[in-house]
C-alpha cells in the first residue's frame, strides 16, 4: 500500500507553478471566484465553521442550510458530538467537492487520560513511536464497516505531561479514529488510557485562525439581507476553491474548459500550467486561467511528463464541478475524449 504524501497540508497558493505555455482569458465569460455575485457566491461557498460541543455535525449543517436559506450543503468528515472544532462545510453547489476535502489530512489537539502514574520519559517514548502506518481497527459504534484497515500519523507531539494527563497534537490521515488511537497508546504503555478531551484544529487547508462561530454566520447574513451588506458575509463564506487549496492544481486555457464541463479528459495541448510534483494517479483540481474550479481528476502523468510532453491524456475527469456553457463551446463531439 503507498502511503499518503507528507505534505498533506500543501497550501498550493503559496507554491509556484510550472508554465507550460502563454495564454490569456476573456472576461467577457467566468468570474474570478472572489468576484462572483452574492447569490452565486453563497451557492459556491464554504464555511469554516467551529463546531461547538453537544449538536451532532449532521444537526450543525442542517443549522447552516436553515440560516443561510439553501437546499443543500455537506460536511467535511463528522465529528463526535462532544468533540470540537473545524467543521469546514460546503454549500450548494460546492457540495460536489466535499469527497475531495473529506479525504484530506486532518490536525488535532487531544487531551488523554492514562489509567495509572507512568514515567514521563516513557511516555514521551511510546509516542515517538506511534508515527507512520498503523493498523486501525474502527470502534463499534462508527461510520464504517468494522475491519482492519491501515491509517498514517504524520506527526505526534506531546504539548505537556501533567500526572496523568497527556496533551498532545496529532496530524493523521482522514479515517483516523483518535479515541481508539489513544486506547492503543495506553495499551502500548502498559495501563490503559482513553481520550478524555478533543478539538480538531485543521482540515486540509483550513486552520483555527480562518474559523467562524454560528453566531457570526447569522449576523452576516443578517446584516446583508436586512442592511444590503456584503462584506461580513463574503468573509465568513469563502470561495470553495478555498476548499480545494491542498490539491494539486493544473491550470487550463479558456477553449478547454467546456469541454472538460461535458466530462472530457484532459489532454496537454489544453495546459497553460500547473503545480511541480503531481503523482500519477493522484488527484488534482483543474481550474480556469480566473481561479475557478473545473473539475477534480486523476492524473495519469507526473509533472516531469507533463512539461516534456506535447500530447497525450494527462488526467481524467472524475468529478465537475462547473457548469456546462459558462464558457464557450470550442471542440467537436468527435474528439470530445480528450482537450
Amino acid at each position: 500500500m503507498k502511503a499518503p504524501d507528507s505534505s498533506f497540508f500543501l497550501e498550493n497558493d503559496h507554491i509556484e507553478l510550472l508554465h507550460k505555455t502563454k495564454a490569456f482569458t476573456d472576461s467577457s465569460y467566468g468570474c474570478p471566484p472572489s468576484m462572483r455575485p452574492i447569490g452565486q457566491h453563497l451557492l459556491m461557498g464554504v464555511v469554516n465553521l467551529n463546531k461547538p460541543s453537544g449538536p451532532t455535525s449532521h444537526e450543525v449543517t442542517a443549522w447552516v442550510k436553515a440560516i443561510l436559506g439553501l437546499q443543500r450543503a455537506g460536511h467535511s468528515g463528522s465529528l463526535d458530538p462532544g468533540v470540537t472544532g473545524l467543521l469546514p462545510i460546503m454549500l450548494g453547489k460546492a457540495t460536489k467537492t466535499v469527497s475531495a476535502l473529506r479525504l484530506s489530512g486532518k490536525e488535532y489537539v487531544c487531551l488523554m487520560r492514562l489509567h495509572d502514574l507512568i514515567p514521563e520519559r516513557s511516555i514521551r517514548k511510546v509516542c515517538s513511536e506511534f508515527t507512520g502506518p498503523l493498523y486501525q481497527m474502527p470502534p463499534v459504534i462508527s461510520a464504517v464497516k468494522r475491519s482492519i484497515r491501515i491509517r498514517h500519523i504524520y506527526y505526534l507531539d506531546v504539548l505537556e505531561i501533567d500526572g496523568p494527563m497527556v496533551l498532545m497534537r496529532v496530524g493523521c490521515e482522514a479515517g483516523t479514529y483518535i479515541r481508539k488511537f489513544c486506547h492503543d497508546l495506553g495499551l502500548a504503555l502498559g495501563c490503559g488510557a482513553h481520550m478524555q478531551q478533543l478539538i480538531r484544529t485543521r482540515t486540509g487547508p483550513f486552520k483555527e485562525d480562518t474559523a467562524i462561530t454560528m453566531q457570526e454566520l447569522k449576523d452576516a447574513f443578517v446584516f446583508w439581507e436586512e442592511e444590503g451588506r456584503e462584506d461580513e458575509l463574503r468573509r465568513v463564506v469563502r470561495p470553495m476553491e478555498e476548499g480545494l487549496s491542498h490539491l494539486p492544481r493544473i491550470i487550463v486555457r479558456d477553449s478547454a474548459v467546456d469541454a472538460l464541463c461535458h466530462g472530457a479528459s484532459l489532454a496537454v495541448p489544453g495546459i497553460v500550467s500547473l503545480d511541480p510534483g503531481i503523482k500519477q494517479d493522484q488527484q488534482i483540481c483543474i481550474l480556469t486561467l480566473k481561479g475557478e474550479a473545473v473539475a477534480i481528476a486523476t492524473s495519469k502523468m507526473d509533472s516531469a511528463s507533463i512539461m516534456n510532453a506535447s500530447n497525450g491524456m494527462v488526467a481524467c475527469t472524475e468529478r465537475v464541478i462547473m457548469d456546462v456553457d459558462v464558457y464557450p463551446k470550442c471542440w467537436h463531439r468527435r474528439n470530445a475524449e480528450v482537450v
